[in-house]
């Protein structure tokens, strides 16, 4: 579980949701965001590192815009990162895409996906069967179960 940050502008406790992808600094809001990026200073080891981090994308294109998923995970969200071929995966389940035609499973992703408290509003969705039959499913996707107890052919 992540600990909330405070905003390294207005001083909010506990707001920050954001990191400039510059610095890693946290922010709660587009107008810290704004006040940040006017006064950002990047941390040398960062911008040397930015061109290395530079990958491809599906279809061939080239992440060399603004920012890389490197430049805004840190440490502490590391351990929770999904390599991008397993996320690939997803878009190629089938059973995933059966579920995603439910218009009940639609809205909740995007009440989620709006929400500023994502993560009490998460807790919540996972009472609903629908959601873990969909949590589930990617789960099992980018972590397959390892098989055991199996004999060999």
């Amino acid at each position: 579980m992540r600990v909330p940050r405070p905003c390294g502008v207005c001083g909010a406790g506990g707001a920050a949701q954001y990191r400039c992808p510059r610095c890693a600094a946290a922010y709660c809001s587009v107008p810290c965001c704004r006040t940040h990026r006017e006064r950002c200073t990047p941390e040398p080891k960062r911008e040397q590192e930015r061109p290395a981090a530079a990958q491809a994308l599906p279809g061939g294109q080239q992440a060399d815009g603004p920012w890389s998923v490197e430049d805004i995970l840190t440490e502490d969200d590391e351990q929770d990162r999904v390599p991008l071929q397993k996320l690939e995966l997803l878009g190629e389940s089938e059973e995933l895409r059966a579920l995603l035609l439910n218009p009940h499973l639609r809205q909740l992703l995007l009440t989620v996906d709006q929400a500023e408290d994502k993560s009490s509003l998460m807790k919540k969705y996972m009472q609903e069967p629908l959601f873990v039959e969909f949590a589930d499913c990617c789960l099992r996707i980018v972590e397959p179960p390892e098989k055991e107890n199996i004999l060999p052919e």
